[in-house]
């Protein structure tokens, strides 16, 4: 028996909704109070929308590269459709999706690799090729297994408002403990698939809610669902594309995007916003206030009311962008280079040290996207996990020879070459992300430990008439996640 309440909602008119940052978990918001009758003005300092999911472009003699600066792994292209569904439009008429096939290429430290597929069945064939029959016997029972905790978790605990522990009280809790959701996930995962490169490349996603698999609930395996059995999209133009498409079809509904805008301030008395300050002196009466920026800053930084307990942030990471001339025949969309560490570099970070070993993350864009890059160019994205800036590691200067060790790391593992072809680059350490506005200097949020999950979550609400909106509230960290976080932000005003 569900034991919830209804979700609370904002009181007083919600008529004029501003809503502040045109990023994935804002644009979301802002389209679905649109859908509902809403007027919506979203504020956004940059000229694009986006957010996190930003774009960089950079023209050399040879031509023009246009960079994703965000994520790159799109899932569950579902939620996506569900945005354009609110202002009863078809996500065909604005975005086109492309699957990646293979998902990833994961690459080890003993010369082998694995191609991962979302069929299943060609998947099953990939791993048998690695490890044996008995592997690839143990890969299906392991699918089944995050399929069903998929089952249990989107409806009751991810694609829904949450003001109590309470509202966990359904059936489905009691098949998600059943089924070991609540075990250790590297243990759990370790049962269906001995073979410890599978553990790897079955368990790494926890990296993403900000929890070493060693430490992650079993529950987050659903991250794993998300893209290794749904499967990876890539948008044609690039991620960039995604946010574009969501402002230009929430602008055709009336949606006003006021682009160059910084928001100073929330004005607010008695726990009711009434108005949003910028910084160059303008005020814009509201009824209602959505904030997308980091939800610790935006607390602290527009509404002056820090949260009260600390958290504890995710690892953050080294961002290489790089224009180039060199080529790799055969190369994926993605590939995750793993070293021969497994457990201690997760150590090094919890333990506020760069990785010794580290695990590294190459995406070529331009392998599915030709025209991201000058002819016979090609554009890659380098990431590598490291602590954030609690370690108050000196950024500034490490950053220079931070970045010679991962060229050396990547040339050492298959990417000859790879220096000498960059023809231009970006570099993004902890200490930028924190200028950009990210509490701690991770773009990944607060990590999804138990304490920081669900209702125990920072809330998306705040006094009478302001949600948030984005990676810091519930659901959490990834996109489909901060696409959900937008369509709750909206129930919280529309009800």
């Amino acid at each position: 028996m569900r034991l919830s309440r209804r979700p609370r909602t904002v009181t007083g008119p919600s008529d004029h909704v501003v809503v502040v940052g045109a990023g994935l978990a804002g644009l979301s918001a802002a389209m679905r109070l649109a859908g509902a009758g809403r007027r919506v003005t979203v504020l956004e300092r940059d000229q694009v929308p986006g957010g996190r999911a930003g774009l960089a472009v950079r023209t050399t003699s040879q031509g023009t590269y246009r960079f994703d600066t965000g994520p790159t792994v799109l899932t569950m292209p579902d939620l996506i459709e569900d945005c354009f569904a609110a202002l009863g439009e078809r996500m065909e008429d604005w975005l086109t999706l492309r699957r990646v096939e293979p998902l990833y290429r994961a690459q080890f430290a003993d010369g082998t690799s694995l191609d991962v597929r979302s069929d299943t069945g060609a998947m099953a064939a990939e791993v048998e090729a690695l490890a044996g029959g008995d592997a690839a016997a143990g890969y299906l029972r392991f699918v089944d297994f995050v399929t069903r905790l998929y089952r249990y978790e989107m409806a009751d605990f991810i694609d829904r408002n949450i003001d109590s522990p309470l509202d966990l009280l359904t059936p489905n809790l009691a098949r998600l403990a059943a089924a070991g959701g609540f075990r250790r996930l590297a243990p759990l995962v370790a049962r269906y698939l001995p073979d410890e490169r599978l553990q790897r490349v079955f368990s790494f996603q926890a990296l993403y809610a900000g929890v070493s698999p060693h430490e992650a609930l079993a529950l987050y395996a659903v991250i794993t669902y998300m893209d290794a059995v749904a499967g990876v999209y890539f948008p044609a133009g690039g991620m960039h594309a995604l946010p574009a498409a969501m402002a230009a079809a929430a602008a055709k509904h009336g949606v006003d995007f006021q682009y160059g805008r910084t928001v100073k301030a929330v004005e607010h008395s008695g726990g009711r916003a009434t108005a949003v300050v910028t910084t160059d002196g303008d005020r814009l009466s509201c009824d209602a206030v959505v904030l997308n920026p980091d939800l610790p800053v935006a607390r602290r930084d527009l509404l002056g009311a820090p949260l009260r307990r600390p958290l504890r942030y995710s690892p953050s990471c080294f961002l290489l962008l790089a224009g180039s001339s060199a080529s790799y025949p055969g190369l994926a969309h993605h590939t995750i280079s793993f070293g021969k560490s497994w457990r201690s570099v997760f150590d090094d970070l919890g333990e506020g040290r760069l990785m010794h070993d580290p695990s590294v993350l190459v995406s070529c864009p331009t392998v599915t996207e030709p025209a991201l890059a000058p002819a016979g160019r090609q554009s890659y994205y380098v990431l590598l996990p490291t602590p954030n800036t609690t370690a108050e590691l000196d950024w500034p200067a490490l950053a220079p020879r931070y970045r010679e060790h991962a060229l050396t790391t990547l040339e050492q593992r298959g990417f000859d070459g790879f220096s000498a072809g960059i023809e231009v680059e970006e570099i993004t350490t902890p200490a930028d992300w924190e200028a950009q506005g990210m509490q701690a200097g991770t773009p990944f949020a607060a990590a999804h430990t138990f304490a920081q999950t669900g209702p125990f979550r920072p809330r998306n609400r705040w006094g009478e008439n302001v949600v948030f909106a984005g990676s810091g509230t519930i659901p959490g960290v990834g996109v489909p996640m901060v696409l959900v976080s937008g369509r709750l932000a909206a129930e919280r005003i529309t009800g």
